[in-house]
């Protein structure tokens, strides 16, 4: 049905079926991580191995988010929604009846790849729905689903594994894929079919060995000491390989993976840029802060959720006051008002200490939560304001990559920076602490930390270690919050946007 022959509760039931859809494989991103110390009890697994539960899912789902806008374009996005939302569900459904390791991570990737088109689908399905003077509004209920799921997930996972069992984090997707299905199949009209020319499958092979290999580099880098390791090189060397081979390949050949036409469009390219920034700050933050709280801070799991979950609260406050701002204040502004607050916010987390109040941690996660809300709504809709409607639905996929590929790139460097820093902060700090420093005879010293006995050596170190950690983790809160200041300058090279006249009518009702 075109845009503008749409009811208003036409849209709200597209609307809320595509909600629930961009929530569940969002959600499961960060659901698990709180709850894999009770799996890998249940399973027998070491913690190497039972991080395969994240890595899988998360390798999974970005190597078939490229592929979403092709898959739909050839064979209508309705069906591919129903597809996957089925497949997603079942999936779940799996791992949650998982009873050994290799089971449980073969059903992730299936889950991974099933919900990997959910999310860039739905950011279509929504730009086509509305009318382009109510994108921004369309931008922040999808942008609810993106930026507040992740955050929501630990506080959930924490809750149920406390309270139930671990493979409820998987059962409860049977509820929502029931009630998105069937919103699918009753209020979502398919998309016309596009089958002309050969399906490119060199291009989609060589993106998806790219971003797989990367992925797992990404992931694994750390834990096997980087380029140390034969794998991580093997893995580096295979990504830049197949990612040289697919570039050549589609600027050469006749009917590409994916156009390049795309990544023409200005407000595009640099949307593409900026939203991989987001993708390093917001994940970036949420992979350090559990850490913190609960190894530095003593927080038990459950309560590490519920002092995170603020910051949820900021971003959907963010996401409705710039949903009625952005149709008379330029974008650009909105995005450098938000990357303000996301650099405030890292900054007073640059000075936290592990004696730090509650209410400072949940004020600034707050804050934060308010800079992602004002920078995701406006960054969404400049950047398909002038791109073809053509183009559309492959550019939604790249838009979800390029925030995954970011929010993977800013994990693995955050944390290997945390496990660098801790050793070199440890090591001077331990080197001025000799028994004739005069700081070790003072009387205010705990009695447990006596440098003459065996249990007080190892209370100091204990001690050292945890200062060690506390000014690894600010180094790290202080390098994300330089990447938001000096991702501000690219908005001076974003024109503002003049949307591009079509045939379709973008009209009120």
């Amino acid at each position: 049905m075109p845009v503008a022959r749409r009811s208003t509760l036409d849209r709200g039931l597209i609307t809320a079926s595509i909600m629930l859809t961009t929530i569940m494989p969002l959600l499961d991103t960060t659901i698990a991580n709180v709850a894999l110390p009770s799996m890998q009890g249940n399973l027998s697994a070491t913690r190497d191995q039972i991080n395969w539960v994240l890595t899988s899912y998360i390798v999974a789902t970005a190597i078939m988010t490229a592929p979403a806008g092709a898959l739909a374009a050839r064979l209508g996005r309705r069906r591919v929604f129903v597809v996957a939302v089925v497949g997603f569900t079942v999936a779940s459904m799996l791992c949650g009846a998982a009873s050994s390791l290799v089971e449980l991570v073969l059903f992730r990737v299936l889950q991974g790849g099933f919900g990997a088109a959910l999310v860039p689908l739905s950011q279509a399905v929504l730009l086509d729905t509305y009318p382009r003077e109510k994108h921004a509004s369309a931008m922040a209920v999808w942008g609810l689903g993106v930026m507040v799921g992740p955050i929501l997930g630990p506080t959930l996972g924490g809750y149920i594994t406390e309270f139930y069992d671990w493979r409820w984090i998987f059962y409860i997707n049977l509820p929502l894929g029931i009630l998105a299905l069937l919103g699918i199949l009753a209020f979502v009209p398919e998309t016309p079919r596009h089958a002309a020319g050969s399906f490119d499958y060199f291009g989609f092979i060589a993106l998806c060995v790219a971003i797989g290999a990367l992925q797992l580099m990404l992931d694994r880098g750390e834990s096997q000491d980087w380029f140390a390791s034969t794998e991580i090189v093997v893995e580096a060397v295979a990504a830049a390989l197949f990612l040289y081979m697919f570039l050549v390949h589609m600027f050469t050949t006749r009917h590409p993976f994916l156009e390049p036409g795309l990544f023409w469009d200005r407000n595009f390219a640099f949307g593409l840029i900026l939203v991989f920034v987001v993708g390093v700050v917001h994940l970036g933050t949420l992979v350090l802060l559990p850490p913190f709280l609960q190894n530095l801070m003593g927080f038990p799991a459950l309560t590490t959720g519920y002092v995170i979950a603020p910051r949820g609260l900021g971003t959907m406050v963010g996401l409705i006051l710039v949903s009625r701002a952005a149709r008379k204040i330029d974008g650009r502004l909105l995005i450098l008002f938000g990357m303000i607050f996301n650099a405030f916010s890292l900054w007073e987390l640059s000075g936290f200490t592990a004696e730090v109040p509650v209410m400072t941690i949940v004020w600034t996660g707050f804050v934060q939560g308010l800079g992602l809300g004002f920078v995701f709504v406006p960054l969404s809709t400049m950047a398909f304001a002038t791109l073809a409607p053509r183009y559309r639905t492959e550019g939604t996929a790249m838009f979800s990559l390029m925030r995954n590929i970011g929010g993977s790139i800013g994990i693995s460097v955050v944390v290997t920076l945390l496990t660098q820093d801790i050793q070199v902060a440890h090591m001077e700090i331990a080197n001025g602490l000799t028994p004739f420093h005069a700081a070790l005879h003072g009387p205010w010293l705990p009695g447990t930390w006596d440098w003459r006995t065996a249990a007080g050596v190892a209370a100091l170190d204990g001690e050292v270690t945890r200062q060690a950690a506390t000014i690894a983790f600010l180094n790290d809160f202080t390098l994300l919050m330089w990447l938001a200041v000096l991702s501000t300058p690219l908005l001076l090279l974003v024109p503002k946007a003049k949307p591009q006249k079509t045939a379709t009518a973008f009209v009120e009702d």
